[in-house]
């Protein structure tokens, strides 16, 4: 059924000496790096940054997410329009 409605999952952040993160409530991963990690939670993006990240464990049915590395930055973006202008859904 496409038109339920999702609940919103809880979202934690659990981060253990800057080197282990523990994140719930992730709906996607947007993209990922060694040093960088963009996901999609119920409370906005959230931009992990930092150096050797690895990404050692994703469940989007039950919305966790593991990241390994050296954690330098946690930024959540703010609740903006979708990116791009005018122009960007004009031409899709």
């Amino acid at each position: 059924m496409a038109d339920e409605k999702k609940t919103a999952m809880p979202h934690n952040l659990v981060l253990e000496d800057r080197r282990l993160l523990t994140l719930s409530g992730v709906s996607d991963v947007d993209s990922f790096d060694e040093e960088t990690v963009v996901v999609f939670t119920d409370m906005g993006e959230l931009t992990i940054r930092g150096a050797d990240l690895h990404i050692n464990r994703l469940s989007v049915e039950i919305g966790e997410l593991t990241v390994e590395g050296k954690i330098s930055a946690l930024i959540y973006s703010q609740d903006a329009a979708p990116k791009g202008g005018f122009f960007s859904r004009v031409f899709r």
